[in-house]
């Protein structure tokens, strides 16, 4: 295995970076210099435990430490945070209603908060794997998709089949309306547990889950119809994300990474310029910027009108007419949409700025031990550890940081057993874009209900690695393969992170 990793941490080094237009040729070699893979795990390398550059912070560990601006961020950059702190969490009513510039809730929604999905800023919950325990999904939702079939004479792929929403339900199931209306149905979830032998005399029970709808509400599905659970994912260092310059990204699907790792991009339109971009949010990489990632939340999420999504009644479909009767709360004196232009701005600026929380026990002998194990398992075949941010972002706070966020922002096959059948721009219904892994072991202090996966399926980080399949199967397998203490200090470094 050690020959292996050797050959594959240089193939990765003599890589490096993209060509990267922002960069002269000597911060192109200093770029490249320290985002090569590390190969000493003796001590923790420089700046390892400022996971986001000058944005990182070191607060006190508990329940709010994702909910806090990034550390770099000037007094007027504070006051923008703050302005959105108050957006993202507050609760829209239906219209028409006594607090304007606060309704317009629906017709069919989800939630009534940005913050009921993403609880305090971080990963949602799961109705609950005890069925004594089960309630609402809310943060779970159901995406909904028909296969499209391929033009007369053409052979096409699934992968480049565009999915078509449900006629009747659309893209995606809301599970409460506005009084008077008809909510769309409820999520049901079945587990059967499913033990894993693992080297060393111990078991793993993985918990596969199966969906199913009750109580329509507007008559069946589409035979045909694919189910895709998303949970809502951390808010943490979006903003840096979305600075991670594109050649890098794209460097890494030109990359071999060894073990049949083949990343891919995820192209999709940019609603504000038309052209199609490269995707970098969502479980699918089906967004490309943090403000369009957000207004497609308002409008889906929410049923709430903004610039880039500008009905008045969401995911709501023509088969749906009593949908589009009911009113709105767009206010004339406001503009005309249910969240004008200058809110979103501050939605969108707070997420792109909520911080990253410095490292914890990088330095300890377990947690190097785990981050060794984690290389030469080839965990960073996908979750690439580190960049320099672009010099030229948008915001100053977000330039030329040296980050580690663990993910290259590509879509990977991740086998029948991850596998939801349905397509979301060039993403087939086996591939997912790689989840950053910054702030993983906060998890339970932020969400003590808090599980892993797109669709929360995984109780703890062990089962999450478990259920990795395709293109990951190999680095999860040696995990299997790893003595108890080895996996042990694996999950130790995760938990550091």
């Amino acid at each position: 295995m050690r020959r292996r990793v050797l050959w594959l941490l240089a193939a990765l080094a003599s890589a490096g970076a993209g060509a990267r237009s922002d960069l002269s040729d000597d911060d192109l070699e200093r770029v490249r210099s320290i985002t090569a893979p590390a190969a000493d795990f003796s001590a923790a390398e420089p700046f390892e435990t400022m996971q986001a550059g000058a944005a990182t912070i070191k607060k006190l560990i508990n329940a709010d430490i994702f909910s806090h601006a990034s550390g770099n961020l000037s007094f007027e950059g504070r006051q923008q945070f703050l302005v959105g702190n108050g957006l993202f969490r507050k609760d829209w009513v239906s219209a028409p209603s006594s607090t304007q510039a606060s309704d317009g809730l629906g017709p069919l929604f989800n939630a009534r908060s940005c913050q009921a999905c993403h609880v305090k800023d971080g990963r949602g919950s799961v109705p609950g794997f005890d069925p004594l325990e089960r309630t609402d999904a809310v943060a779970l939702l159901l995406r909904l998709a028909v296969p499209a079939a391929a033009p007369a004479g053409t052979a096409l792929s699934a992968a480049e089949l565009a999915a078509l929403p449900d006629p009747v339900y659309g893209s995606q199931l809301q599970n409460f309306s506005v009084a008077g209306l008809p909510s769309e149905g409820r999520v049901e979830v079945d587990y059967t547990p499913v033990t894993v032998p693992l080297a060393g005399g111990e078991t793993a029970t993985l918990m596969r889950p199966a969906y199913r709808i009750e109580d329509l509400g507007y008559g069946p599905l589409h035979p045909e119809v694919q189910i895709s659970p998303r949970l809502a994912p951390p808010m943490i260092g979006l903003g840096l994300l979305e600075a991670i310059h594109e050649d890098d990204i794209l460097a890494n699907a030109a990359q071999d990474k060894g073990d049949g790792i083949r990343g891919k991009p995820n192209w999709v339109q940019d609603l504000r310029t038309g052209r199609q971009v490269l995707g970098r949010f969502n479980w699918k990489a089906g967004q490309p910027t943090v403000e369009q990632q957000s207004a497609s939340a308002f409008s889906n999420d929410m049923g709430l009108s903004s610039p880039l999504f500008p009905s008045h009644y969401g995911d709501c479909t023509a088969a749906q007419p009593s949908c589009a009767e009911m009113p709105h709360g767009a206010q004339p004196h406001l503009g005309e949409h249910e969240v004008p232009g200058r809110l979103m701005d501050f939605v969108t600026f707070y997420s792109k700025n909520l911080a990253v929380p410095q490292r914890r026990d990088a330095d300890d002998a377990r947690v190097l031990a785990g981050k060794k194990l984690f290389y030469e398992a080839n965990c960073i075949g996908c979750h690439v550890p580190k960049y320099v941010t672009r010099r030229d972002a948008k915001q100053p706070e977000h330039q030329f940081q040296l980050i580690w966020p663990y993910t290259d922002l590509l879509l990977h096959d991740m086998g029948d057993g991850l596998a939801d059948g349905v397509s979301e721009g060039q993403a087939s219904g086996r591939q997912w874009r790689t989840p950053p892994l910054w702030g993983i072991g906060l998890t339970a202090q932020v969400n003590p209900n808090a599980t892993y996966l797109h669709d929360g399926r995984a109780r703890n980080l062990l089962e999450a690695i478990l259920w990795h399949g395709g293109e990951a199967q190999a680095a999860r397998d040696r995990v299997v393969e790893m003595t108890p203490a080895e996996r042990a200090d694996l999950i130790r470094f995760l938990e550091s992170l």
